[in-house]
């Protein structure tokens, strides 16, 4: 690492610790020539694949901005998308794959998404899944009933409602 001040080409690392999130580590180092010290934080690069074939870093900007433009209209916060941006990144992240496709990223988001809003889940599963047809509409509304359906009669933990035996009558 070359020193920020005097452009000396070695450094010393002084203290070491990693950032409240745990994405990345911040290093606090100290040059050996000028003795001035800097800090510098270091995160594990995470690349997306486009169609095209053209390599990019991952962006949680994107995601959140993509996001963004199905849930016009709805009432979703700048706060809720923070949320689900950071959810996503940490999905991706957990793969422990360095390269991803953006299949990979649009299937993260769709989880999170369906949670947040069910019509914004559609509006971008309607261009994530190219959607040609009203059948593939009906198809994906057919797909979110019968979820919610299942949701429903399960109990909160997720397992079915136990049967309360009726009280004796007096």
């Amino acid at each position: 690492m070359h020193c920020p001040f005097c452009r000396h080409p070695d450094s010393r690392v002084v203290d070491s610790r990693t950032t409240d999130d745990g994405t990345s580590i911040r290093r606090r180092r100290q040059c050996p020539d000028c003795s001035r010290r800097f800090t510098t934080v270091e995160t594990a690069s995470l690349m997306v694949v486009k169609r095209s074939g053209v390599t990019e870093p991952f962006s949680r900007t994107k995601v959140i901005s993509g996001v963004r433009k199905a849930c016009q209209g709805r009432p979703v916060t700048e706060d809720a998308l923070a949320k689900l941006g950071q959810r996503v990144e940490e999905a991706v992240r957990s793969t422990g794959s360095a390269e991803l496709t953006t299949h990979d990223v649009g299937l993260a988001i769709l989880g999170p998404l369906q949670e947040l809003d069910v019509v914004a889940y559609l509006r971008f599963a309607s261009v994530y899944r190219a959607f040609d047809s009203l059948e593939d509409f009906e198809t994906a509304i057919t797909e979110l009933r019968d979820q919610q359906t299942s949701a429903q009669q399960a109990g909160p933990d997720g397992n079915p409602p136990v049967p309360v035996p009726a009280a004796a009558a007096d």
